[in-house]
């Protein structure tokens, strides 16, 4: 049965498209059929699996103005397992053109509905706002991943976020659960970071993953050349991080998966580590 999970948190830069982008990898290493949905403007979880932005690149704003259905959309990727509804600048009209739809906030779960048997799982990077996109995004998602920043910071704006998801669950998506809280970018250095840590935990509890990914100049790298972390660096901290991740995720989900080697796994050239 598909799992549709929603990566979300409106505060930027805390790792939510590395998140995103390097668990759906993994868990296509697993031998999982996997769809990446793109709902950032910036694109960043599209460039991250090495497809292409242009500004003829469909996305989900086409499906929303009824130029193209959502099996137009996706695309392959050179990533055994992982296709991808891609995104560019063109989505950030999407919010505009949203506002004036009949069940707005339903369009997006409407369309996944047709395709969602294709895929283990449908994973989707929200952009870093509670716009109509994100509320598309919960309302018909499973669940929610929020990955959070080990800093001081790392709180604020939470409870926006968490009014948010009891708003939908109320008005919109009735089964919609957090399905955990990954605490990314640790710096080891900073005596901060246990006391953030332990705040996110006594907030959170038994969800956050018991895994925490270092902050990681492997794992900042990767992107611009187009490729997830496993198949950029498996072996740097943030790769094993990753990793590590994915198996506490299926573990979780009561599934499993023996990971394929990446070199089985990627269809292109690798680089060599």
């Amino acid at each position: 049965m598909t799992k549709i999970i929603a990566f979300s948190n409106q505060k930027g830069g805390v790792g939510k498209t590395t998140t995103c982008v390097n668990l759906a990898t993994y868990l296509a290493a697993f031998g999982k059929k996997v769809l990446l949905i793109d709902l950032d403007p910036q694109g960043n979880a599209t460039t991250g699996v090495g497809v292409e932005k242009t500004k003829d690149t469909k996305t989900f704003y086409d499906v929303i103005v009824e130029e193209c259905g959502i099996k137009d959309v996706i695309v392959d990727t050179q990533i055994v397992n992982l296709h991808v509804l891609p995104s560019n600048v063109d989505l950030a009209g999407a919010e505009i053109d949203l506002v004036q739809m009949e069940n707005r906030e339903k369009i997006l779960k409407s369309n996944i509905g047709e395709i969602k048997n294709n895929y283990d799982y449908i994973l989707m990077d929200c952009p870093p706002s509670l716009g109509l996109i994100t509320v598309n995004a919960l309302t018909a998602t499973d669940s929610v991943i929020i990955p959070i920043q080990c800093e001081f910071y790392a709180l604020e704006g939470l409870s926006q976020l968490m009014n948010t998801i009891k708003l939908i669950k109320q008005y919109y998506n009735p089964n919609i659960e957090i399905e955990g809280v990954a605490l990314t970018m640790k710096d080891n250095r900073s005596n901060l970071v246990n006391q953030v840590a332990e705040e996110i935990q006594n907030f959170f509890g038994s969800k956050v993953y018991d895994t925490i990914i270092p902050r990681n100049v492997r794992l900042a790298e990767a992107p611009s050349h187009g490729l997830p972390i496993y198949l950029y660096d498996s072996k740097c901290t943030g790769g094993i991080a990753y990793q590590d991740l994915a198996q506490e995720f299926l573990k979780r989900n009561n599934d499993k998966g023996t990971l394929m080697s990446k070199y089985k796994l990627y269809k292109g050239e690798l680089l060599d580590e």
